[in-house]
């Protein structure tokens, strides 16, 4: 099996040719402003992929994800922290002397090391939504059951995060625009730039390696789970596993998005883990093409640019059009807008204006399946 099905490969091919020209491209034609919401909304299409894994292949519709990219934008922020906090007393971070906190709580020292943080960034979450993901699987909970329990577990670890004023500033969250980083100012254009080329590179690196787990048994076993779960339960296969490992890594994805996101966004705070945002990220996957990969891709990239344009000239129409939007594509576009190119939606769109434009001109006549005039 190669990477690309024969009838799937041109359009997946001419689609990442565009994607690649356009990164390489950005640099040069956009201002930093535009290039480091480009930034971000690179790096919000790979936790657009964790969704898509465990949504798009293994029908677990989670409305909880904003635990994990927000777990993975603490573990960056409190490292960046402790990296420029040396002119302040006892070498802690700033907040801290606002609370009266004179020594280090625990759980921050291990962030003084750049490698434990690279490394938490991504297990972490990975871990937590394991061990979340195997609770709730081992007792077959799913469907409509499963979206409410990830929702409520969402507004448990905002509301801990939240009341944290004294650990980790609570509802003000942890600035990283102001930190240093290898002796630049983590919010300089040097170092945006930067995290831009890092969160298109991963995000690529991201596809692959979700590609890579749905290829083969692997993904035909996510795909079984997603159509029939008692059948291949019946086959001998442990659903429960498959399900614990594909949200795992979910988890680990989104928490790097979330280390991304914060460091080109210059804060993170409980406010990543409201439910809006969470939905947000379905939307992004429905609106691109469920169970695609590319497509939350291309739906995170430019439903959230689209939310930039339409924000700065029309502020409060932004939820309204993105809900008129969820509602046609569920509605009109199941498969969402990649899924509609592949079956060749843009062939069967020119066809129907092509039907309409000769009713106009010759109402009187008879129009078969091909669009052509009936004899």
């Amino acid at each position: 099996m190669t990477i690309f099905s024969t009838k799937k490969s041109w359009i997946n091919l001419t689609i990442w040719v565009l994607i690649i020209v356009l990164i390489i491209a950005a640099p040069s034609l956009l201002p930093v402003f535009r290039l480091n919401l480009l930034g971000r909304y690179l790096s919000l299409a790979i936790v657009a992929l964790g969704v898509d894994l465990i949504w798009g292949f293994t029908g677990m519709l989670s409305l909880g994800q904003g635990i994990f990219f927000a777990l993975g934008g603490y573990c960056a922020a409190m490292f960046l922290q402790l990296n420029s906090a040396g002119e302040f007393p006892n070498s802690i971070p700033e907040f801290f002397g606002l609370y009266g906190v004179e020594k280090l709580p625990f759980f921050w020292e291990p962030f003084k090391s750049l490698i434990f943080t690279l490394i938490s960034i991504w297990l972490l979450p990975a871990i937590i939504a394991g061990l979340l993901g195997y609770l709730v699987f081992r007792n077959r909970i799913k469907g409509v059951y499963f979206s409410i329990l990830t929702q409520a577990a969402l507004l448990v670890f905002f509301n801990f995060f939240n009341g944290q004023q004294k650990l980790i500033n609570g509802t003000n969250g942890l600035k990283t625009d102001v930190t240093q980083l290898f002796g630049q100012m983590v919010g300089s254009e040097i170092m945006q730039r930067w995290f831009f080329w890092i969160s298109a590179v991963l995000v690529i690196l991201a596809w692959f390696f979700a590609r890579w787990i749905v290829r083969d048994r692997f993904g035909n076993i996510l795909i079984g789970i997603r159509d029939d779960e008692a059948r291949v339960r019946f086959t001998g296969y442990n659903p429960v596993i498959f399900k614990t490992i594909i949200f795992s890594i979910a988890g680990g994805l989104a928490g790097i998005s979330g280390a991304l996101y914060t460091v080109q966004s210059g804060i993170v705070s409980p406010q990543f883990m409201t439910v809006p945002f969470s939905i947000e990220m379905v939307i992004w996957v429905a609106v691109g093409g469920r169970g695609t990969l590319l497509g939350a891709i291309l739906g995170a990239v430019l439903i959230n640019y689209a939310k930039s344009l339409v924000s700065e000239a029309l502020p409060a129409s932004w939820m309204f059009i993105q809900g008129g939007l969820f509602i046609l594509v569920v509605t009109a576009l199941p498969e969402g807008v990649l899924g509609w190119i592949r079956k060749d939606g843009p062939k069967k769109l020119l066809f129907l204006i092509g039907i309409n434009k000769k009713l106009e001109t010759y109402p009187s006549l008879e129009i078969n399946e091909q669009g052509e005039v009936k004899s």
